[in-house]
């Protein structure tokens, strides 16, 4: 993009992107054999326990925060990549030995999730945690068809940065582009998202011919 003010040369600028929220993500390695025995799970434990839990979901099925307790080797391998990955993106600050890695067992739980056709999940945050996750079992056909929606919507945590005085301004400035607004991102089957507990979110409504199968984890110290 050509630069209105010709006393200024863009390569000369030094920006820092100060308190840069993380969004991290992972593929889980042999995803397919995995889900395949997780989806079996969670459909028998959704047909034992109609009922459910009721939080954010408008629609669709959750089960008790109890996953992490459901054992097997699926649910069991699942939790230990969840926990390693929580680890891998967490340092501990001390004033004697400054950021050294994380020795402590994290406090976790961890639920099912199942929405289908018109199901979606009101904008909520996670109190008490540190890190939240979300690991896709089936995403429900996202990956070919983006019109069957269910996108992970995160609201900037700042608020109308940008759009205060002109929803049409934007920061002409590398990852700060969505300042001030809401950014999405598509399930796909494997991947396990990671983010910060303190960040709101939500969930568009899904529109797909399948269930949408999801694991959400929690993790405090």
């Amino acid at each position: 993009m050509q630069s209105s003010n010709n006393l200024i040369d863009p390569e000369l600028i030094k920006i820092r992107r100060l308190f840069a929220t993380p969004l991290a993500s992972i593929q889980y390695p042999d995803a397919e054999r995995l889900n395949a025995e997780l989806k079996s799970i969670v459909t028998r434990r959704m047909a034992q326990e109609r009922n459910g839990a009721h939080h954010s979901n408008d629609g669709g099925w959750q089960s008790a925060s109890d996953f992490c307790a459901w054992g097997g080797e699926a649910c069991d391998a699942l939790v230990r990549f969840a926990t390693d990955f929580a680890t891998q993106l967490t340092a501990v600050h001390s004033d004697q030995y400054g950021l050294t890695e994380p020795a402590f067992e994290w406090k976790l739980n961890a639920w099912a999730n199942v929405n289908e056709a018109g199901h979606s999940n009101a904008l909520h945050g996670h109190p008490g945690a540190f890190w939240s996750g979300v690991y896709w079992v089936d995403a429900g056909g996202r990956e070919e068809d983006p019109g069957v929606g269910g996108d992970l919507e995160f609201i900037d945590p700042r608020g109308m940065v940008a759009s205060t005085y002109n929803p049409a301004l934007r920061m002409r400035v590398e990852d700060c582009l969505t300042a001030g607004f809401s950014i999405t991102c598509a399930a796909q089957s494997g991947t396990f998202l990671m983010f910060p507990s303190w960040l709101m979110h939500s969930v568009t409504r899904y529109k797909g011919a399948r269930p949408r199968i999801s694991i959400a984890f929690n993790f405090g110290a």
